[in-house]
């Protein structure tokens, strides 16, 4: 059904289709694990940083969580 009409459906859009055209009680999240194990979603982008995070040159870093 997605797969031969070429659009881009994601998860959240594929459940809205679904509980409107089918009158189907479903949740996203149930909807997102049976794409992921049917292998339809496409792999997300990648956020890209503009500047590296640096550290202050005042601060000491005196404990493992800071």
């Amino acid at each position: 059904m997605i797969q031969e009409e070429g659009f881009a459906y994601g998860y959240l859009k594929l459940t809205y289709c679904l509980r409107k055209n089918f009158n189907l009680i479903i949740n996203k999240k149930k909807v997102f694990r049976l794409c992921k194990e049917l292998q339809v979603l496409r792999p997300q982008r990648r956020i890209k940083t503009r500047h590296p995070r640096r550290l202050a040159r005042n601060r000491v870093i005196t404990g493992p969580n800071q």
